[in-house]
């Protein structure tokens, strides 16, 4: 099969293009930054995946229009040379946070959305153009909603609790109680495949999480586990954490608002939908074993 990913140089892009090459499928890799970039689409591809985009800043230092501009406006303007095209599927990288910001009990493709964030406004808008588009006979569309993504390689705050951990520093965020989705990117690329290797899997929105949630300090004491240490857990009082964290958001600490939120709320994602459309009961690699095998790269580097 021959396909045409977008956003091929990040780390998604990268992990899903050697997997597909591996399992004996050609991929061609299309950058969107130059303005003639219509002319480098493989007129062969017989799926489009689009991963560019802009994600989401945490340091909040960037402009909103460029949201937009990446997120929104780049992926109608492929949408467009995809419907013009021979290819079959196109696959519209978007991201939970399209619809829920936060989200209380288990988020489904039900939900409906309201993102408070440029990032997941601008990924909504995109989704909510590609799906009012009328798709000829033949094609499909797949807009796929993925919680955090993780793997060997990738860097972000899986890394930063493995330094803590690693170096024997308490967790102090253990008074925090929370359940959070994470995706393997094994998991990720396995679901890729299997979809466009399935014609009877219908268009629509499909979120991808591992098949299992986990806590922060079941997280940090998996950590611990892989690396051969002890986990150490603080409960210290959540408003203390959360005065220190506005400090950071002043003064630039390694604890802020953002990262506070992130690494402590809780995000259920179920994965059900795909899981049905595919008629599978569970994903080759168990939540734990994903973020075990993203560990160990840590440890190993």
């Amino acid at each position: 099969m021959h396909i045409t990913i977008t956003g091929a140089s990040g780390f998604v892009g990268q992990n899903l293009s050697v997997y597909l090459k591996h399992k004996n499928h050609s991929v061609h890799e299309l950058s969107l930054r130059g303005i003639n970039w219509q002319s480098n689409l493989d007129k062969n591809s017989e799926a489009i995946i689009h991963l560019a985009g802009k994600a989401h800043d945490t340091e909040n230092t960037s402009e909103e229009k460029a949201y937009f501009e990446i997120n929104r406006d780049l992926t109608i303007a492929l949408f467009q040379e995809f419907l013009k095209s021979d290819a079959n599927d196109f696959f519209y990288f978007s991201s939970v946070k399209a619809t829920a910001d936060t989200i209380e009990g288990v988020l489904d493709e039900n939900h409906i959305s309201d993102p408070k964030t440029p990032y997941g406004k601008s990924k909504l808008e995109a989704e909510e153009y590609l799906l009012k588009q009328q798709l000829p006979e033949g094609k499909r569309l797949f807009i796929i909603r993925p919680c955090m993504i993780h793997g060997p390689g990738n860097k972000g705050n899986l890394n930063l609790l493995y330094k803590i951990v690693e170096k024997g520093i308490p967790w102090p965020l253990a008074a925090f109680e929370n359940k959070r989705s994470f995706l393997s990117i094994d998991n990720l690329s396995f679901l890729i495949l299997e979809m466009l290797k399935n014609s009877t899997i219908s268009s629509g929105i499909y979120n991808f999480a591992d098949d299992k949630s986990l806590s922060t300090n079941e997280l940090v004491t998996l950590i611990a586990n892989a690396s051969g240490k002890k986990a150490k857990l603080w409960n210290i009082s959540n408003k203390m954490i959360s005065n220190v964290a506005k400090i950071g958001d002043k003064i630039k600490l390694p604890l802020n608002s953002e990262r506070l939120k992130k690494l402590t709320e809780s995000y259920e994602v179920s994965n059900q939908k795909i899981k049905t459309a595919l008629g599978i009961k569970a994903l080759p690699l168990t939540a734990e074993q994903g973020l075990i095998k993203t560990i160990q790269s840590f440890k190993n580097k």
